[in-house]
This record gives C-alpha cells, structure tokens and sequence, in this order.
C-alpha cells in the first residue's frame, strides 16, 4: 500500500474519477429497475462485483421489496403537439416511480401533477413517489410559468410491475475476516454529486485495492438507498457483524469543505481514524455528529446492529443548493475535489491496514540510535531535512497501551511518519509487536520475550 500511495497521480486519478461519472451521468436509475443494472454492468468493467437481485415482495424486516419500475419514454405536449416538457431531455423531468399514464388532460388538472422549484427557476427538481403510486412531472419553474390554459397531452411510458430489487458487492480478503465496509447508494438519476461521486469513488478505490496484499477484508457495496442497506442487512446478518469500521461515501466531488459525520457512538476507532487524517491532510475541514437522517449510514447504525460506520463526504446533502436538483450536473463537481476525497479515503485505509500496538524493548531509558543508524533514518519529511522526534514519540509510548494512531494523535505528527518510524525501530529490534488477544500488554516481563 505503500507503493500505491507514492505513485498514486492525483491529477490521474482526478480525470479517471470524472470520466467515470460522465459516463454513468445520462443513464435513469432509480430504486429497481433496468438503470441500476446498467450502472452495475458498467461497473463491473473495472472490478469483479457480484450482482444479486431480491425478489418483488420479499420482507426485509419492517419493508417490502417493491415492484420494479423502468421508463421508456415520457411527456407533456401543448394544443400545439409542442413538447414542452421531455424526459429524454433530462430523466430529473418525471417522478421517480411514476405510474404509467396516457390521456390528455386541462391545464388545472395536470397542476395537480407538476412539481417545481420557485426560489431556482431554471432548475428541475428531483422527486420520487416509491411507496406511494402517483404520477407527475417535474419542471423548471420557468416552464410552468409559461404554461398556456388549454389542453395538454401526457404520456409516461412505465411499467411497475413484479420483478426484483438488483444490489452488488465486492468482499476483497483480506488475512483476517475482519471487515471494513465501504458502501455508496446508486438509486439516483443525473445527479453527480448525490450520488454518482459516490459510485465512481469506491468502484476507483475498489480497482486500485484489488491487487494489493490486505490485512482487513474490504465489503464494497453498491445499494439503492435505505431500502439497499436494509436488505442487505437483512440478509447478512451473520456477515455484518464482521464489520469492525465503515464508512458510506456521498457527495464527494464538490468544490466545499470535507466532512465527516462521526458513527452513533461518535467515539469509534474510524471516528479516530478519518479525524487524524483530516488533520493531516492540512487543508480546512469539518466533523459533524451523527443524526439519524442522512444517508445510509442511519441503517447501519441502527440500534440493533450499532456498526461503527460513519460517512466522510464533502459538502453534506441537503447543505448545498443545487442538492436534488439538475443543477447537481457535471459543472458542478470537479477533478480535483474528486481525488483529494479519494486519498483521504485511501488514508483512511492505510491508518486501518497499519495501526498496531508496540511495546518497547528496552523501556530503562533511551536507546542510543546513533550506533544502529537511526538518526536520519526517516526521510521524505519537510524541507527535505529529517525529524527524530517521530522515533522519540514512538520509543517512549510503546508500553503495549498506546496504538501507533494513539501516538500520532498525541504526538500531532502525520500517522505516516510515525508508521515509519515503528518500521526503522522493528529493523533495529527495539520494538517488539504486541499480539492483539493479549491482555496486560503493559507489564514488561519475561513472558513477552523482549530482549534489552
């Protein structure tokens, strides 16, 4: 991982993260349905997901599986045979779920079915109607300001019918069952931050992860939104309970803040984890407390699983304007945003793969580093020139209590260079790994097998 890490182009990779959203943004996805299918199927161009499909009225606890929806075609022409409003000029324009509906209709009576928003009149909401049958469309507001009394025909070309709800996963193992969850919802049309961001990023991250020897096992998965990860959930239970970290990932390619919203807890080890990496990142961030309403991190943390899973993202849903709305288009994220969320994911994994816990070897006072060549021995550091005080920090809390992480935290140093630090020390034998079943780390004796 290492490896990775130093030779990762975050220009690359910012391109590749946006080639990638651009190609998804024009397809019509919602909770079923032949759009999710084919997101999936071009996802499985670049990582071997493995695709399930739960069939209509399946009981997932509380919930049902709904009947599938698929569109073909739908909208709205004036007395003049005008569309005035086209769903193959934007998937946004129908009600997601729309019943099927042909007939004409008054100006008053099609009112009842359009939706709008007046406060951004050059933009098209996004509305669904999943477990309610209804029908409408969505318009800019400028649109329907320009509505004429008269007659209008209506077409939506759907189907809701029997069928199944489609979800995909990927399980990476690692060399223990141990599982970090890393999930993103993929319900939603032409929208790039919410949440094509999210399926570009893990379906990357998942790429670049494949082929790399892993301690933890990494679950990607790729979920419609609340009723996904209940499903899944509800299926896996056995499984979810492997789940030692997670993080669900939304709305990370735009131009705002990085956020992190903390677990249920608000004091797990990944809280601990994406915190110290947002402090190293040294660029301007935020941490939010958990609240059940979000994304589908509210599932998984829902009482009865308690999964320390939290969701670092840019700007939080709902926080920016264009949220839900056609103006969530591909200007609105960039490359750049793109790849610098997914290096802090990546940073993320790298504290989860490398914390560990030491106990130093010689604990009656300083080692001399001079004579086993360890002054200069950590490079890459600022300026170019070399700190010692990441081995100090490391000599001196390595009682078997304190983690790597722990140290870097107190420390304030880059968890990397005190990674690297614990590496030059083990070279040297000065550290000795504490086994993660052992009790009383602490106490030095002759059980530990420590040489001085």
């Amino acid at each position: 991982m290492d490896r990775l890490l130093k030779e990762l182009d975050i220009d690359k990779v910012g391109k590749e993260l946006y080639a990638l959203t651009e190609r998804l943004y024009p397809i019509c996805r919602s909770i079923t349905g032949n759009g999710v299918r084919e997101t999936l199927r071009i996802i499985s161009e670049q990582i071997p997901i493995e695709v399930h499909e739960v069939p209509s009225g399946t009981q997932v606890f509380d919930w049902v599986i709904p009947k599938e929806w698929n569109i073909r075609d739908a909208y709205i022409k004036n007395s003049r045979g005008e569309k005035i409003v086209d769903f193959k000029n934007s998937n946004l324009h129908v009600l997601s779920y729309s019943t099927p509906v042909k007939g004409k209709f008054t100006l008053e009576e099609l009112k009842e079915h359009l939706f709008t928003l007046p406060d951004h009149p050059e933009w098209i909401p996004y509305f669904t109607s999943y477990y309610r049958e209804s029908w409408g469309f969505c318009l800019t507001h400028k649109q329907y300001e320009g509505l004429e009394d008269g007659e209008y025909e209506v077409l939506i070309d759907s189907t809701l019918e029997d069928g199944s709800l489609t979800y995909a996963q990927l399980l990476l193992e690692g060399d223990i069952e141990d599982e970090v969850l890393l999930s993103t919802y993929i319900c939603h049309p032409s929208m790039c931050n919410d949440n094509l961001s999210g399926v570009a990023l893990l379906t990357t991250l998942a790429k670049y992860l494949k082929d790399i020897k892993l301690k933890h096992s990494y679950r990607f998965l790729f979920i419609p939104e609340t009723i996904g990860s209940i499903t899944w959930l509800s299926r896996n239970e056995v499984e979810a309970f492997k789940i030692r970290h997670g993080l669900v990932a939304t709305c990370v390619a735009d131009s705002g803040t990085s956020t992190y919203k903390r677990t249920r807890n608000g004091n797990a080890l990944i809280d601990k984890i994406v915190e110290k990496v947002l402090i190293d990142s040294d660029s301007p961030y935020e941490i939010i407390d958990f609240a059940p309403t979000g994304a589908d991190e509210r599932q998984f943390c829902y009482p009865g699983f308690n999964l320390s899973v939290g969701s670092l993202m840019r700007t939080p849903y709902v926080c920016y304007e264009q949220y839900h709305t056609s103006a969530d288009d591909l200007s609105f994220i960039d490359p750049e945003s793109f790849a610098d969320s997914l290096e802090k994911y990546l940073g993320a994994i790298y504290i989860i793969e490398h914390n560990a816990t030491y106990v130093n070897s010689g604990p009656k006072c300083e080692p001399q580093l001079g004579k086993r060549g360890l002054i200069n021995a950590i490079g890459g550091q600022k300026d170019g020139k070399v700190d010692e005080m990441p081995i100090f920090w490391v000599l001196n809390f390595s009682d078997g209590t304190y983690s790597l992480l722990d140290i870097a935290v107190r420390s304030g140093v880059n968890f990397k260079y005190i990674k690297a630090a614990a590496d030059a020390l083990l070279s040297k034998n000065l550290l000795v790994k504490v086994d993660e079943h052992q009790t009383n780390p602490r106490m030095w004796s002759g059980s530990l097998n420590l040489s001085t």
